[in-house]
């Protein structure tokens, strides 16, 4: 909500991109679970200008870097949302053997 961890993926990616100019580097967002109206009461900065993450990206990423805020030691709600979602493509082997890193 409040930017850091889309900071550190923009610096993550920079580094990441700087290695190689084969590399490409997307940064996504996912869906978020709190309604408008709370996230005004809250004083929520805007949105994120990442685009919304599909499972068509996920599938057709080479490797993943995830990185999500925590609450009480927790991934974030909207974060282990759209992971269980993933189901579909665990189920037909879409995500195996890519690289994952976690921040």
């Amino acid at each position: 909500m409040y930017r850091h961890v889309e900071k550190l993926a923009q610096e993550i990616r920079k580094g990441d991109v700087s290695v190689s100019t084969l590399l490409l580097a997307f940064l996504w967002s996912v869906p978020g679970t709190l309604q408008e109206d709370l996230l005004s009461k809250m004083s929520a900065p805007p949105k994120s200008y990442a685009p919304l993450i599909t499972f068509n990206d996920l599938a057709e990423a080479d490797a993943f870097v995830f990185g999500f805020p925590t609450r009480f030691s927790m991934m974030a709600a909207q974060f282990k949302a759209f992971l269980g979602a993933t189901g579909g493509l665990w189920r037909t082997q879409q995500l195996a053997g890519k690289p994952a890193r976690i921040f």
